[in-house]
């Protein structure tokens, strides 16, 4: 396994979407074992591949306190939304923001398991708003796209300015 570079906003590689995965192979497993070792790394509940400049419809989320739940989820597709509720977001895309978002309080998922299988789950609360949140990394979105312009404006000066301080 090893650990990955997440890109960081407003890098425009963030807003490719993903290609559907064709096949589960060796190398779509790798990709995930790396994915869940970046993610507990960095720390963080949930990654898309699109994150580690990967393109493809791949995700990877634990949200269990121990981080002995993980769930990975090939092409995954929201069938169903279901009610709305207020989080608290952050992202390993967007270090040290985090932001109140209106998502939907439960999904319903289809997705391929690294195993091929395709599989259905109703997910609710932080697992229905992590899903929704990797699935728009996917499609080339970011939490921040929920936020006012001003507010999201602030919030790319801000870390263009620390990305330029770093380097």
């Amino acid at each position: 396994m090893a650990l990955l570079p997440i890109l960081h906003f407003p890098d425009p590689r963030l807003r490719t979407p993903a290609a559907p995965v064709a096949e589960i192979t060796e190398q779509v497993r790798t990709l995930a074992a790396d994915m869940f070792e970046t993610m507990y790394h960095a720390p963080g509940i949930g990654l898309a591949a699109t994150q580690v400049n990967v393109p493809q419809r791949v995700i990877v989320v634990d949200i269990s306190r121990d981080k002995d739940q993980p769930l990975c989820l090939v092409n995954p597709e929201i069938l169903d939304k279901n009610g709305e509720e207020e989080m608290e977001e952050g992202c390993l895309s967007v270090p040290g923001v985090f932001e109140t978002v209106r998502r939907a309080e439960k999904v319903r998922v289809r997705y391929l398991s690294l195993d091929g299988r395709e599989t259905i789950i109703d997910a609710d609360g932080l697992l229905a708003v992590c899903i929704q949140h990797e699935v728009d990394h996917l499609d080339g979105r970011l939490f921040v796209d929920y936020l006012s312009t001003l507010k999201r404006n602030r919030i790319r000066r801000r870390l263009e300015k620390s990305q330029a301080e770093v380097l």
